[in-house]
């Protein structure tokens, strides 16, 4: 920055130089200039002489500039520091930051900035979001520089949320998702950009039935992602009717990606789609392309759920998905057991009997032996289904 200066400052006095120099020299031409030192001669005008003269004072400026700078670099790396106000502002602030003692250095921060044009108005509303004086941060937020306003917007929407004012903070997060950065905040945009995209996470994890609201989304992370639906899970029996149609559309507008979204976030909708009335397609669409991407129990779990609570199971094109998932999965006891419930139901009670024969150490089939085995006395079946229904794994078959 101080080259630069010197440059400019260099650039701008030969301009002057040479405008006064043309004016007085008007009418008589260059001039003429002779040096003679020792056995050197030296035979210009004054325009060579000006420009030799202004470059030769430059390299010493420059020259000087980065010797002093290197010393006193060196003089303070064996200086002995014993106050903290001897330390350069630009280090007493590094070590706020090091130290993440903004607090404590309330006054400090604010005399510093008080110098700045553009962030005094900022760093005095941070300071006081800090203190949780939310008025008097939001009030310094309008004083703030127009050329700041990213950055005022950025902690508008945090004083809102801790505010607890929803609907003020998604107004300004929609705004900011469409605004084009400023030019001098191109070096920064990723951080800008995760910057929102984290009060975006905050936002849908505190109120994640007004997220469905927004206009645009696509914005949260993969972790707040993840959150946010597992918070509509936990949540879900205190949506309303309203809520749950924005859940649907906004499963539908999300469908031409869903299956490129990650695992964990697919097998999460899944649960969404279960819940939901009327998406029974889309459920049976999305478990059959997880279970063929990766098997997956509690996905399995659900789709087996669906087919058989169908009014009118399709017991063939059942029994197909299992034969291919056997295929692809090798030796897993679930899809034996699963098969047994579609031979039961479909008369073929020997094929039945020969899965029972698998996996004698897994808990479903022993369930299903122990279940055969009680086929006459219907009390003790019922008995049964209360033990096997307390597990965690138990799914509601209807046959």
């Amino acid at each position: 920055m101080i080259m630069k200066q010197i440059v400019l400052a260099y650039v701008l006095v030969t301009l002057v130089l040479v405008a006064l120099l043309s004016v007085f020299s008007y009418g008589y031409g260059a001039g003429y200039v002779y040096l003679y030192w020792r056995d050197w001669q030296l035979q210009t005008n004054i325009w060579v002489l000006l420009i030799l003269l202004m470059l030769i004072s430059l390299v010493v400026q420059l020259i000087w500039a980065m010797l002093k700078r290197y010393l006193s670099r060196e003089q303070r790396k064996q200086a002995a520091v014993f106050d903290f106000q001897h330390l350069h502002p630009y280090e007493q602030m590094a070590v706020i930051w090091l130290l993440d003692a903004a607090r404590e250095q309330d006054a400090f921060i604010r005399q510093v900035f008080n110098q700045s044009g553009l962030l005094k108005a900022v760093i005095h509303s941070r300071l006081s979001l800090m203190q949780q004086d939310y008025p008097v941060a939001l009030q310094m937020l309008n004083q703030s520089n127009a050329m700041a306003f990213e950055l005022a917007e950025l902690q508008r929407i945090e004083i809102y949320l801790a505010q607890q004012q929803p609907e003020k903070a998604l107004t300004h997060l929609e705004f900011l998702n469409g605004h084009q950065l400023s030019p001098w905040l191109k070096d920064v945009k990723q951080a800008y950009e995760q910057r929102l995209t984290a009060l975006w996470g905050e936002f849908a994890l505190q109120y994640p039935w007004l997220y469905l609201r927004a206009t645009q989304y696509g914005h949260l992370g993969l972790d707040s992602k993840q959150l946010w639906l597992e918070q509509i899970l936990q949540h879900f029996e205190q949506a309303t009717p309203e809520a749950l149609q924005d859940l649907k559309q906004r499963y539908c507008n999300l469908s031409g990606q869903m299956f490129s979204q990650p695992y964990a976030i697919k097998v999460l909708w899944l649960k969404v789609l279960a819940r939901l009335n009327d998406m029974g397609e889309q459920q049976e669409h999305l478990a059959v392309h997880l279970l063929s991407e990766q098997f997956h129990q509690d996905v399995f779990y659900l789709w087996f759920q669906q087919q058989l609570l169908k009014p009118a199971p399709d017991y063939l094109k059942i029994e197909d998905y299992l034969n291919q998932w056997e295929q692809q999965y090798p030796a897993l006891p679930v899809l034996s057991f699963a098969k047994w419930h579609i031979f039961e139901a479909t008369g073929r009670h020997d094929d039945a009997a020969q899965l029972l024969d698998l996996y004698p150490e897994h808990i479903l089939m022993n369930y299903l032996r122990i279940k055969s085995a009680l086929k006459d006395q219907p009390h003790l079946q019922q008995q049964l289904n209360l033990v096997f229904e307390n597990n965690s794994h138990f799914m509601k078959i209807k046959i």
